[in-house]
């Protein structure tokens, strides 16, 4: 069994597999001679202009071009922003919460600083409201019982963080739409991982850092804005390059860019920009169809595997219904468990009770047994 593409040359291209094991990417991605190529580029332009003002800002242009080709959004509809906390704090503070129309659908399944961002807004009028999680999932019907005329926004993310479950939001975005509300999706787990297309989805809000399966670094972020709410959207929280001419340096005049660079803020992570065009680069020349169908592969065999080692999992194991990440319950600290995994030269990412073993397009079939007769191996010594 064996990907589409070279395998042999993807792993050629991140030197720490040349002796270890790499399968805590949903948490953070390890280095690519790309990235690092990137890294001495910016090193090189700081070191011999200072300030190269137009080469920086062709790298972030490039870096929005990249995302927006790979979300299938145009790159007017794509903003910078350094977390993907910050982009979702932008996006809220366009909203005004006027009753009746003030509340906000929130999944169980969002990573904590969504969630945060929007109960905050509780104090301007906000009145979040819970979609259940059971058993690690979110059931459809969840969003149908707490959907109404009242809802103004619907919280959704792509995939769950704790274990992959992957959710429809193209289906939450038409429930939602068919009630007059607009959704927000956080594809963090899921951006470079499995195909996104905005379009097809049909969402307004899509936003995802790129340290994880995007092959990046934090302190970078990309937020896309459909065109068609664009003109409308004026949030409280913003600044300078949110202007329509960044260099007019009018403190008195509260203008808007024309495009979705007017939920941007500040002078945007310069070298992070090179990094994130590097790794999403990376990404869409080997292609998201490609990765999603060797990782489908992956995760079926740390299901199979998982379960022949009696080891427990905490959510689907529906492949279908589910990122490449996998959750292995620990009866024990699972810290402690990630800890020892990493001794043995193997990344795994805790959270909670549970140890995430989430592979990506250079993992191999070994790389799965290796961590899994690890880890049953440190479960069965607890």
């Amino acid at each position: 069994m064996r990907p589409s593409y070279d395998l042999k040359r993807c792993r050629a291209r991140i030197p720490v597999l040349a002796d270890s094991i790499a399968l805590a990417n949903c948490s953070h991605a390890p280095r690519t001679e790309p990235a690092r190529r990137a890294v001495e580029s910016y090193l090189a332009d700081w070191g011999r202009a200072v300030m190269d003002w137009d080469v920086w800002m062709e790298q972030v242009d490039q870096a929005k071009a990249e995302f927006a080709a790979l979300i299938h959004a145009s790159v007017e509809e794509v903003a910078m922003m350094p977390s993907v906390t910050a982009a979702a704090a932008v996006v809220a503070s366009t909203f005004d919460h006027v009753r009746p129309r003030n509340r906000v659908l929130v999944s169980e399944a969002e990573f904590p600083t969504v969630g945060h961002v929007w109960l905050a807004r509780e104090r301007h009028g906000a009145e979040v409201r819970w979609v259940p999680l059971r058993d690690g999932v979110v059931p459809q019907e969840g969003y149908a019982e707490l959907l109404d005329d009242r809802t103004e926004l619907v919280c959704a993310c792509h995939a769950f963080y704790q274990n992959g479950f992957k959710q429809d939001v193209g289906a939450i975005a038409q429930a939602a739409h068919e009630q007059g509300a607009l959704i927000f999706v956080d594809a963090y787990q899921t951006a470079g991982l499995h195909p996104v297309d905005v379009r097809e989805l049909d969402v307004d809000f899509l936003t995802s850092g790129v340290h994880k399966f995007l092959m990046g670094i934090p302190g970078i972020a990309f937020l896309y804005v459909k065109r068609e709410l664009i003109d409308r959207l004026e949030p409280s929280f913003t600044g300078w390059f949110g202007r329509e001419d960044i260099f007019a340096f009018d403190p008195k005049r509260l203008d808007w860019a024309a495009t979705a660079n007017r939920l941007e803020m500040a002078t945007p992570p310069v070298v992070n920009a090179y990094v994130a065009r590097a790794g999403i680069a990376l990404i869409r020349e080997i292609g998201c169809e490609a990765i999603r169908e060797w990782t489908d592969a992956l995760s079926q065999r740390l299901i199979d595997g998982g379960l022949a080692r009696g080891l427990e999992i905490y959510g689907t194991t529906d492949v279908a219904r589910k990122t490449a990440t996998t959750a292995f319950v620990c009866p024990g600290n699972a810290e402690v468990i990630e800890t020892r995994l990493l001794g043995r030269r193997i990344h795994a990412a805790a959270r909670g009770r549970v140890i995430r073993l989430a592979p990506h397009y250079f993992n191999s079939i070994e790389d799965i047994e290796t961590g899994l007769d690890a880890l049953a191996d440190l479960l069965a010594s607890q």
